[in-house]
């Protein structure tokens, strides 16, 4: 078979002070399958055993993982193992023959009477991305009047990877997109919020994408920053392209998101795709462990 298989181990290990006596867990630990990328073979384990485990596809098309304890447990711990085919999505790509800009963002606006495009929903602000003037200035730097559009994203990804500093620790899931640009920094979660609130801000369609980076990179090319953990990219609405219309962009790594990147889920940002979410009793302090590993087989 053509393409990249790689395999994807990510472990999850919360260690509480105190028992935790109840708790009700939502996890997105199943990667998805695209016309890009397939999934060979899945399989998670939870411990302890939960009380109760279901799943359902959220309104973005995730699968997502719901279960329960009615028992006490002082830990928690999430293994998920996947085996991926990624195939090439962007070997016939131009981004000087995309649309401009403009018509994709007059084609996504609103109009009485005119037909319902799906993918708008994504060219709104949500949680963690406020549509600000900052923003939106710096966006058109990079997008003045007939660029096209995937040209203009390249080089909007280019001058944040270049104005922006990698630090770890520097900000916390809830660092909104505006605190993230006025502070210069920030892990990957922020690098793709900054830009898709600076699409956003000038009409664009683009989907927040959490998953893994490949960590044994090919002989010859450098590590990816943010291969040890999860990873965050973002996605734009191109009509027309080769890849389901979507075009894949890393802001941290400056590169086109392909046979390095294993997709997890979508969004409109990082609440809607976090990996655990829930509500417990008890547990006082916790502490936790992540473990990833993506290398070929």
């Amino acid at each position: 078979m053509n393409g990249t298989r790689l395999a994807v181990t990510h472990r999850t290990t919360y260690r509480y002070s105190t028992l935790v006596e109840t708790a009700q867990h939502l996890a997105t630990i199943r990667p998805l399958d695209l016309p890009w990328q397939r999934v060979l073979a899945h399989r998670e384990r939870i411990e302890p055993a939960p009380s109760y485990q279901t799943s359902r596809r959220d309104a973005f098309g995730n699968e997502v993982l719901y279960f329960s304890f009615d028992a006490p447990h002082d830990y928690l711990q999430m293994t998920s193992e996947t085996s991926v085919l990624l195939t090439p999505r962007y070997a016939t790509l131009e981004a000087k023959d995309t649309q401009p800009w403009e018509d994709v963002a007059h084609m996504l606006r609103y109009a009485a009477g005119g037909a319902f495009l799906a993918e708008s929903e994504f060219c709104f602000a949500s949680p963690n991305i406020a549509l600000q003037p900052e923003l939106r200035a710096y966006a058109l730097e990079s997008f003045v009047p007939g660029t096209p559009i995937l040209a203009g994203a390249i080089d909007l990804m280019h001058r944040i990877h270049a104005d922006f500093a990698y630090r770890p620790s520097a900000t916390s899931f809830d660092t909104p997109a505006a605190r993230a640009f006025e502070l210069r920094h920030g892990v990957c979660q922020d690098f793709a919020q900054v830009m898709i609130g600076c699409l956003r801000s000038i009409g664009l369609a683009v989907r927040y994408v959490s998953g893994y980076l490949r960590n044994d990179p090919p002989e010859g090319a450098a590590p990816m920053i943010g291969a040890d953990a999860s990873h965050a990219w973002v996605s734009l609405y191109v009509p027309w392209a080769p890849s389901a219309g979507w075009i894949d962009l890393d802001p941290t790594n400056d590169v086109l998101a392909d046979q390095g990147h294993v997709t997890l889920a979508v969004g409109r940002d990082y609440t809607d795709v976090s990996l655990l979410r829930g509500v417990i009793l008890g547990g006082g302090a916790h502490q936790v462990d992540v473990a990833v590993n993506v290398n070929a087989e």
